[in-house]
């Protein structure tokens, strides 16, 4: 397992979803934003209480948890 330093996870926090160092702002919300064509600089100007290493940490765990389990895309 990748040791993430900034990935928490906490039930107290946004339903215990993984956010960033404790703060309400979670991974889902950083890689939907990727994934809608934002680029780490805008993101970082909207959210200035982030940092680079944040966002690229966000982005690793998605693409580990990605890799965790195999899912079936096929329609049934």
């Amino acid at each position: 397992m990748t040791a993430f330093t900034r990935i928490t996870q906490n039930p107290a926090v946004m339903g215990g979803k993984p956010c960033i160092r404790g703060m309400r702002v979670t991974v889902g919300m950083i890689v939907g934003q990727i994934g809608a064509g934002r680029t780490v600089d805008e993101l970082l100007a909207d959210y200035p209480y982030l940092e680079r290493e944040d966002i690229l940490e966000a982005l690793l765990y998605a693409a580990w948890r990605a890799q965790e389990r195999e899912v079936d895309l096929t329609e049934a």
